[in-house]
């Protein structure tokens, strides 16, 4: 504990002043984002939700802090935590169904720790063995949650003025803690908070109060596939970083998921999916 209260005391005022600015740019495109899923279908949610709005703005500011080999091992420590997010998903939108969300959402975070303690060391550190593990548990939720993809009529809830406030406080305590983990821990911390599934929590804390756990496991369920491009996102970055450096390689690995996600609603485009709007 001394030795943490030294390290944070010996960081200066230019390093906190960079990390509020770094919380309130995440927390401003996340909050954009979640309100874009509000307005959408579940499917659209589903990909929007599933851009890297957080762990896009966690890998900018990993890579303005350490060199190009803190990002790649980074990108291999992620793939666990997407593994875990699926198992988060599949967690949720099994008792988000018949349960309320502060129960649905206590469990599926419980099972994302769990997870992520355990998948590292079954799944080993490298890039090859890590994905392929982490496909094989993203497909086997995506057939646990297929008769979920698609639920009842979302009820229909007044908006609330803290809505954005819970939202921005959510992804800015990630911020936080990935930028800490980076300094005090090592890539395998930083990347594994920097997957932690803020979107999914925020889109559970604001969305099932105001439309029904049904709807939002939908939205979620739907969100699997997409997972599958934060896996190609990280093979490309862990792959080409050392070799094209942070700022190409982290552009390769957004125009990974950009594809990816358009290329789910493009070959999704002729079935109809309800409106979350409210």
């Amino acid at each position: 504990m001394t030795t943490l209260a030294g390290t944070l005391g010996g960081i200066g005022a230019a390093f906190w002043a960079a990390l509020l600015a770094k919380m309130l740019a995440s927390a401003a495109i996340v909050v954009l984002a979640s309100l874009a899923v509000e307005r959408t279908g579940p499917l659209v949610g589903a990909m929007i939700a599933t851009l890297p709005v957080s762990a896009g703005p966690a890998y900018v500011f990993l890579a303005l802090d350490h060199d190009a080999g803190f990002l790649r091992d980074s990108a291999v420590a992620s793939l666990p935590a997407i593994a875990a997010t699926a198992l988060f998903i599949a967690a949720y939108a099994g008792l988000a169904r018949r349960h309320g969300v502060a129960v649905s959402l206590a469990a599926a975070l419980a099972i994302w720790l769990a997870a992520v303690l355990l998948l590292p060391r079954l799944m080993g550190d490298g890039l090859a063995s890590g994905g392929l593990a982490t496909i094989l548990v993203i497909l086997a939720c995506v057939g646990a949650c297929y008769p979920w993809r698609k639920g009842g009529p979302p009820s229909a809830r007044p908006r609330r003025a803290s809505d954005v406030l819970v939202r921005a406080g959510i992804v800015m305590a990630l911020v936080v803690a990935v930028v800490l983990a980076g300094r005090l821990a090592g890539p395998g911390a930083a990347g594994i908070l920097a997957f932690a599934p803020v979107v999914m929590v925020s889109l559970a804390v604001i969305l099932h109060p105001r439309i029904g756990g049904a709807a939002v496991a939908t939205v979620l369920v739907l969100s699997l596939p997409g997972l599958l491009g934060f896996v190609a996102a990280l093979f490309a970055l862990a792959l080409t970083v050392e070799r094209l450096g942070p700022a190409l390689a982290l552009s390769l690995a957004l125009l990974t998921t950009l594809i990816w996600n358009g290329g789910i609603l493009l070959a999704s485009r002729r079935r109809p999916t309800p409106s979350l709007e409210t």
